[in-house]
């Protein structure tokens, strides 16, 4: 098999997979854009129990990611994977068939109890190469920013024709499509990654939430999506209010994403290149809370929306595009499923968490509060963000080893550590593993793995 590019399982893997969760991801987003106007429409409607539809399947989520990540490590990962989409397509039907906003709020947090996203980066990994899994993983993430840009769109015009029921019928009917396709089109695979990589292990999350470098990404994804939850209680009736029709909203959310996407796309480049790494991330940040700023601040017209909602958009896309890949860099070897685990939850607790606080905002000092509220809580993370430690380009591998004992393995980390452009390395003699985190224009891969399994060489 070729190693330079993904071979036909995986390109079949890294399709369906995504498509997958982009289906999940877009029946969870497309209320965002509409849900603070057809929300006022349910009995029982008010700002905290709008909050409360809008982020309640994200306290579900937080909640159930780790264990449901370690459940398909034991039962496998289809049988899990199947079963979260047939809770999420519950809540889907739960959601349509209520007329009440309690009836929403339950339908959203059984929505968000089919947390399948660890287990199927767990099954991606399990179903492709160690140099292609990067390869897999940027398509599934760029399923879901598409999935978000997507549901944008589509919400506002299916619940312009069919309600606020229909969306959530239409997602039910998503989650049958994926689930079909995670049984006919998935390859079926009883080969396993080591567990390290892709699935949290409990006896590593205390260490790792511990972690500053860590805490810093993770405290920062929660103020993420608790203000993209948060804003979007007001942002609807904004553009209503600028004289955009709620049927309209997609002719001013399609640009302004797209144009976003342009946008981030050279200053991410530029980063890069220049290893300004952390200055842009911290540039972005200030961005998100400018945009903020004036949106509280300004008295909003039509195109000043659309010029805050595209610096908003700039600034949250390149957020959620290059966190992830910080995360993977900068966790310990060995343990990024665990770290990823704590990530994915601090996720969804923000999204629950603006869901919540942005309720409690409108209802006790009005919907524009919640604008500076956000911004204030930016700055602070912009802040934080001043303590992360300069980016080292490198790339986690793992490797199986052979060796006769644990004194020999020993041996071999320490060699290991002081080989050029390896910059950590952790052996599991019992797993026959090791975990390593290399920078690959300075490493030799062969002479690693010479060393790691001398019979073979």
């Amino acid at each position: 098999m070729s190693t330079t590019g993904l071979n036909k399982i995986e390109k079949k893997a890294a399709f369906s997979l995504a498509t997958v969760f982009g289906l999940r991801m877009l029946g969870l987003f497309m209320i965002l854009p509409v849900f603070a106007i057809y929300g006022e429409q349910l009995t029982g409607y008010s700002p905290i129990w709008l909050g409360l539809a809008i982020g309640a399947y994200g306290l579900t989520q937080a909640m159930l990611q780790i264990p449901m990540g370690m459940l398909s490590d034991k039962y496998g990962r289809k049988p899990i994977i199947i079963g979260g989409l047939v809770v999420f397509l519950i809540g889907s039907v739960v959601a349509a068939m209520s007329d009440t906003i309690y009836g929403v709020v339950f339908g959203r947090a059984l929505q968000g109890m089919g947390a399948i996203a660890s287990a199927i980066l767990a099954l991606a990994a399990d179903i492709t190469r160690e140099e292609q899994r990067p390869k897999v993983m940027a398509t599934i993430g760029m399923f879901i920013g598409l999935s978000f840009a997507a549901a944008m769109v589509i919400g506002p015009i299916v619940a312009q024709s069919f309600g606020l029921s229909g969306l959530f019928w239409l997602t039910a009917i998503l989650s049958i499509f994926a689930m079909l396709m995670i049984q006919f089109m998935v390859p079926h695979t009883v080969n396993k990654a080591p567990k390290g990589d892709n699935v949290a292990l409990p006896e590593q999350l205390r260490k790792l939430i511990k972690d500053s470098q860590l805490s810093r990404l993770n405290s920062g994804v929660f103020v993420l999506h608790m203000a993209l939850t948060a804003c979007f209680i007001t942002l609807p009736k904004q553009f209503v209010a600028s004289g955009l029709a709620l049927e309209q909203h997609w002719q001013l959310y399609l640009p302004a994403l797209l144009g976003s996407f342009f946008l981030m796309v050279p200053f991410m480049i530029f980063a890069m290149k220049k290893q300004k790494e952390k200055q842009m991330f911290t540039a972005a940040v200030l961005l998100l809370a400018l945009a903020l700023s004036l949106l509280w601040y300004l008295p909003l017209g039509f195109w000043s929306l659309v010029v805050l909602v595209i610096m908003f958009f700039t600034a949250f896309n390149y957020l959620e595009a290059t966190m992830p890949s910080i995360l993977s860099r900068i966790a310990p070897a060995g343990v990024k499923g665990s770290a990823m685990g704590i990530y994915s939850s601090s996720q969804f607790l923000g999204a629950f968490t603006g869901g919540v606080v942005g309720g409690a905002i409108a209802s006790n000092f009005g919907e524009q509060s919640i604008f500076l509220v956000m911004a204030v809580l930016c700055i602070v993370w912009a802040v934080l963000t001043l303590g992360m430690k300069p980016l080292k380009k490198s790339k986690n591998f793992s490797f199986a080893i052979s060796l006769q004992s644990e004194e020999q393995a020993d041996e071999v980390a320490e060699h290991l550590i002081n080989m050029p452009g390896v910059l950590e390395a952790t052996l599991v003699y019992q797993e026959s593993v090791a975990y390593l985190k290399i920078d690959e224009k300075l490493a030799d891969i062969l002479s690693i793995k010479a060393l790691l399994n001398p019979q073979h060489s």
